[in-house]
């Protein structure tokens, strides 16, 4: 959530970042009309207070003690019923400012949508191959590695079931992800994949993106669309020891979503699954630790891929393409020789203090005062796409998928 004291002082400034990032010019100008109404109503407050406080001290003093009296008497109701309407308008501005996105950094590139994300750097080289390279989907229904039909049968659409070598595969991705980001400093923790409202409050899911949430009925529980959300939430409400931090912390878990705005995108295949898994790389640092610990986390995702042997590409995201409570992100995309393109597989964002303060994860600084921490997240990896991935980047003529050295070990 942002600083609304900050966007009060800073009004012209942050809504021309926020009418970057694509927010209505409708709700900005509600907010503007807010804080002056805001302005307004705590002048006259301060206006009554001022009376009541210079005059009780005359009471004694006063030459008509019971006219004064009354008078008081009357302002202090007027108190009362003005503190009501400034209550109202903050109450107001909070509400909307918890639909409001975060602020684009300044390194972020301007622009409408993915068409604007800017390329920073490719890594490896994609293979070639002297035959025509075929979609996972192909392969994994020849293989008998991934059986569509019956995963429709006993969900719906958009779920698979993933079998034999397949499933191996599967698996053997995750424990190796799971050690490299270990061995990168990042500590192992298991979360529910149920969470309550206000966890997803925190990270900024709710309420902007409660239709793409499976909600339990009658219960204040929801699926979780990423382990971000109960991995940074376990700090919440917290005041963190500044010796303690950054916390870096990696995750295994399942993830839901309606992919509610998906419609005729990745019908075919397990690009876009409402049930996938991941593993997820979570730090909490100091404000001045966020950017190098950003860097951190990236080359973490990167260099895993590389381990995998597959070429990838950084983009930066514009501020059309940004996350609700990103400040900036770059994609990870792998190249899919099936498909003759890259897709992203990993997003590594830095939240600044934006869900830290939905959130409230504080931690006491050097002058021994409570300040928000940093919170910042990124896929390491996808393990669906990254499946996908190592099937289409790892096919022979005949239809077999090679399976690469560092993760023989696992089967």
């Amino acid at each position: 959530m942002l600083d609304l004291k900050y966007l009060q002082n800073n009004f012209e400034e942050v809504a021309k970042s926020l009418k970057n990032k694509k927010v209505d010019e409708s709700l900005l100008k509600k907010l503007s009309d807010l804080f002056l109404n805001l302005k307004k109503e705590k002048a006259n407050l301060e206006e009554l207070q001022a009376f009541q406080n210079k005059f009780s001290k005359e009471l004694s003093t006063a030459q008509d003690k019971e006219n004064l009296k009354k008078q008081l008497s009357e302002n202090k109701e007027k108190i009362s019923i003005q503190n009501k309407k400034v209550d109202e308008i903050l109450a107001n501005l909070e509400e909307i400012a918890h639909s409001i996105p975060n602020i684009p950094d300044k390194c972020v590139p301007v622009g409408e949508d993915e068409n604007d994300n800017v390329e920073l750097k490719k890594v490896l080289t994609p293979p070639s191959f002297d035959f025509t390279p075929k979609e996972h989907f192909e392969l994994g229904e020849k293989l008998n590695w991934l059986d569509f039909v019956r995963g429709v049968k006993i969900s719906q659409s958009r779920f698979c079931i993933l079998k034999n070598e397949g499933a191996l595969l599967n698996r053997a991705l995750i424990n190796y992800m799971i050690d490299f980001n270990m061995k990168r400093g990042f500590n192992l923790i298991n979360v529910p994949f149920l969470v309550n409202s206000k966890t997803m409050f925190g990270t900024g899911q709710l309420p902007k993106f409660k239709d793409d949430m499976y909600k339990v009925e009658d219960e204040d529980l929801y699926l979780i669309s990423t382990s971000e959300i109960p991995v940074t939430n376990f700090y919440s409400d917290e005041i963190l020891s500044s010796e303690n931090l950054p916390i870096k912390m990696t995750c295994y878990s399942a993830c839901f979503r309606k992919e509610a705005g998906s419609a005729g995108r990745d019908t075919r295949g397990i690009i876009r699954q409402h049930q996938f898994e991941k593993v997820e790389l979570v730090s909490i640092t100091k404000p001045e630790q966020s950017n190098s610990v950003f860097e951190e986390m990236l080359n973490c995702a990167s260099d895993l891929l590389s381990s995998l042997g597959l070429a990838h590409r950084h983009l930066m995201l514009c501020t059309g393409d940004l996350g609700f409570s990103a400040a900036k992100t770059v994609d990870l995309e792998v190249w899919l020789p099936g498909q003759n393109k890259y897709r992203e597989i990993s997003s590594v964002s830095n939240c600044q203090d934006f869900q830290a303060r939905r959130a409230k994860i504080r931690y006491k600084n050097d002058k021994g005062k409570n300040e928000f921490v940093h919170t910042l997240n990124g896929s390491s990896l996808a393990v669906g796409r990254t499946l996908v991935a190592i099937m289409e980047n790892y096919q022979d003529d005949k239809g077999n998928i090679h399976i690469p050295d560092v993760l023989r070990k696992y089967f």
